[in-house]
């Protein structure tokens, strides 16, 4: 009887899969991710075990547990050749079939987001596509090699998916919320003959089309994808320690977690915020961060400092000092509401406006006389473009990343203030007039 489950770190958007035999006791984990109890936990209630590790290619955006379960565990990891690991594995081919007991997995080698990326075939029913085909999207094609040459590749892989047949099942690797792809759907299944049907990567029928359009990627680079990479692709990576509680921060930058309101209120000076409650925490919190900087982390209880560590952990922020509870948080940072943004654009007073969204989001409209910033790259090109004697207001479609610029200006010894909560998205004609593209 097969086995079959999914796991999905709302997060990341990313997507794992336990496949098995239930009635031969065995199974394996297709994409672990870092935290692998769940996976050791649901074949415990399956009653199979965990035979091997299989990767459909090496991940950019996660840590993946596969080290774990080879240290901890003793498992072999499976993977495609051409993705050179540096770690004991077994490699795959087109064509291959791995077996669970009288389940069987097909290797379809289906390059384009990565030159190993595979699919795997369960039996005649399903198919994991990892990050070659999603639901309403396909993959990027600009991680791992130029995107034309991606793209050129993720045609033939697609036509290959295509041709399974309408009612094979299809389970992704990412559904929305991952920058792996920019449009595709939250939901976590689908068939080949929906996506036929709904998706436009699908519609295609000359190569030159596809390449054109596929590799023209606006999503942002997902921010740490070299320090993955390198992590995923190299030597068995265990679990780190647990971070334990400091009286005082150092010389280290402080990530704040807690609700923005609390930041606001009180926080360590220098401190960032991405409140771990916020959406894409780990993604938000690895654009802001230096890479190999050493970081602690400030939030309300100990269990909430432990849940952002292992939320760091998963996208390769390692270098963690320890958090904090109840430190000297003196410093303060002032809120507007659009009513308040409204009355200062009225009164002509003399701040600057940055628009924080990414270009694309600016481009449905913007306020007047703003100036467009995405907040990811307020570190790494500095803030020059803007005038230190003149008050600061940061500003994205409803707030949240309004406040981490906010927290990043005032760091930099800005009079920065962020709208929050509220946006542009909760602007209308009464309040401030959008200028539209081509209008």
């Amino acid at each position: 009887m097969l086995v079959f489950r999914q796991f999905v770190d709302d997060d990341l958007g990313c997507a794992s899969y336990l496949v098995g035999d239930r009635d031969a006791g065995v199974a394996v984990v297709v994409d672990p991710a870092l935290a692998i109890e769940q996976y050791v936990e649901a074949a415990a209630e399956e009653q199979v075990r965990i035979e091997r590790v299989l990767e459909t290619h090496t991940h950019a955006d996660h840590v993946s547990g596969h080290g774990r379960f080879a240290v901890e565990h003793g498992l072999p990891v499976a993977i495609h050749s051409l993705a050179e690991p540096e770690y004991p594995c077994e490699p795959l081919a087109d064509g291959d079939v791995i077996r669970a007991g009288a389940t069987e997995l097909r290797v379809l080698h289906t390059p384009g987001h990565r030159p190993e990326h595979c699919a795997f075939v369960v039996g005649d029913t399903l198919v994991l596509t990892g990050d070659s085909l999603f639901v309403g999207d396909a993959a990027r094609p600009d991680l791992a090699i130029a995107a034309r040459e991606g793209a050129q590749d993720l045609f033939g892989s697609l036509e290959r998916l295509a041709a399974l047949g309408d009612d094979v099942e299809v389970y992704p690797g990412h559904v929305a919320g991952s920058l792996c792809g920019g449009n595709m759907s939250s939901e976590r299944s689908s068939t080949i003959g929906h996506e036929r049907e709904t998706n436009d990567a699908l519609s295609y029928r000359e190569v030159q089309e596809f390449v054109l359009v596929s590799a023209s990627v606006s999503t942002p680079r997902p921010p740490t994808t070299e320090r993955v990479v390198t992590l995923n692709r190299g030597p068995w990576l265990a679990l780190p320690p647990e971070p334990v509680e400091l009286t005082e921060v150092g010389d280290a930058t402080v990530l704040d977690v807690r609700p923005f309101a609390d930041y606001a209120a009180g926080h360590v000076p220098g401190a960032i915020s991405v409140p771990i409650s916020g959406e894409s925490f780990s993604t938000k919190a690895g654009f802001v961060v230096d890479p190999g900087e050493r970081l602690v982390v400030h939030a309300r209880t100990k269990d909430e400092a432990i849940a952002a560590t292992r939320s760091l952990w998963k996208v390769g922020l390692l270098e963690l000092g320890g958090y904090v509870l109840e430190p000297s948080a003196a410093e303060t940072l002032a809120t507007v509401d659009v009513v308040e943004l409204k009355q200062l654009l009225d009164a002509a007073a003399d701040v600057q406006v940055v628009d924080v969204r990414e270009a694309f989001e600016r481009d449905t409209g913007y306020i007047p006389g703003s100036r467009n910033i995405p907040y990811r790259l307020l570190r790494k090109l500095g803030c020059g473009a803007l005038d230190r004697s003149k008050p600061v207001v940061t500003v994205c479609e409803s707030g949240p990343r309004a406040a981490i610029a906010a927290s990043l200006l005032a760091r930099d010894g800005f009079d920065a203030r962020a709208v929050s909560p509220g946006g542009v998205a909760t602007f209308d004609g009464d309040v401030v007039s959008f200028r539209r593209c081509g209008g």
